[in-house]
């Protein structure tokens, strides 16, 4: 890989603290750049040479590979990146790819569950000896009642945990920490699983809040299964993962009156526009909840126009 590519790719890493998910991506898509323009020689690919129109001849080249709006759109925003660093240290005048028009999609409601379902799920009786049923009521619960996201409960410290007080610290996307509450009922279904994680895995005081029978941390497929399979049990969602315990997290909030920036603290979004997305949610449920009850909205339509 080009030198200049892999230097941004430590950049976005370990000073701007993104995911590897993203470094990975971000890598692979400005490997394909580089593979476009310099295809035998990766530290022959030269960046500043690069016009819009280069860009645009790769992006149509992209697209006759089978590469479809969106991941194109994606690619395109790898390169952008790229070159914003590029521009911090000196080494190209300008952003060619900040010139290039990107298509625009309408974002899809994020899938959730009503709160009768969640109710349904969490009131369900389970067997108070059966570890991994306490265990996997307490992520689904924790999942629900704070809105964090599968990697940041995975890796929840017991230290950071304290029921007296309902808080939470939480270790978020680019290692940035906040507080997040959470209530009475979460609050004694995590000193019930304390108790008995002491008794399972003979560990007094781990690191980590959530362990599996052996001791070890929980890891994100497992976390993944759990919700899942708990999720399946009421149906009510196309999709069941524990993301979609973080969007029924921040629905129900909304809808029960909460203040829109007081969710995007909880949740940690960067921008309040990531929280706003919910709030189509609310007013989605809003309007059938108007067409259900009202009265006018329950008569049959009527005509008004001129009769002959």
């Amino acid at each position: 890989m080009n030198k200049l590519i892999e230097a941004f790719l430590r950049y976005i890493r370990y000073e701007l603290n993104l995911s590897a998910c993203t470094v990975l991506s971000y890598g692979n898509d400005l490997r394909q750049l580089q593979q476009y323009f310099s295809p035998d020689d990766a530290d022959g690919f030269d960046a500043a040479s690069i016009t819009v129109g280069d860009l645009r001849a790769w992006m149509l080249h992209l697209s006759g590979m089978g590469d479809g709006a969106r991941t194109i759109r994606r690619k395109v925003q790898a390169v952008r990146a790229f070159y914003k660093y590029l521009m911090r240290r000196g080494l190209v005048e300008s952003n060619p790819a900040a010139d290039i028009e990107l298509a625009k999609f309408k974002m899809p409601l994020p899938a959730y569950l009503r709160v009768e379902k969640m109710d349904e799920l969490l009131d369900a009786p389970i067997d108070g000896n059966d570890y991994n049923a306490i265990l996997g009521r307490t992520i689904v619960m924790t999942l629900y009642e704070t809105g964090i996201r599968r990697a940041e409960l995975i890796d929840l410290r017991d230290a950071d945990v304290d029921t007296g007080r309902g808080e939470m610290k939480v270790h978020g996307k680019r290692n940035k920490e906040r507080i997040v509450p959470f209530g009475r009922e979460l609050a004694q279904a995590i000193e019930a699983y304390r108790e008995m994680r002491g008794k399972v895995t003979g560990i007094a005081r781990p690191q980590q809040l959530f362990l599996r029978t052996c001791g070890e941390p929980l890891y994100p497929t497992m976390v993944y299964r759990i919700v899942h399979d708990s999720l399946a049990t009421v149906g009510g969602a196309h999709k069941l993962s524990p993301h979609v315990l973080r969007h029924t997290f921040a629905s129900a909030m909304l809808n029960n009156g909460a203040e829109i920036n007081s969710v995007k603290e909880i949740m940690g979004h960067e921008s309040l526009a990531a929280t706003q997305v919910y709030t189509h949610i609310t007013f989605s449920e809003l309007k059938s909840n108007y067409k259900l009850a009202h009265p006018r909205a329950l008569k049959k339509e009527v005509n008004y126009g001129s009769k002959d």
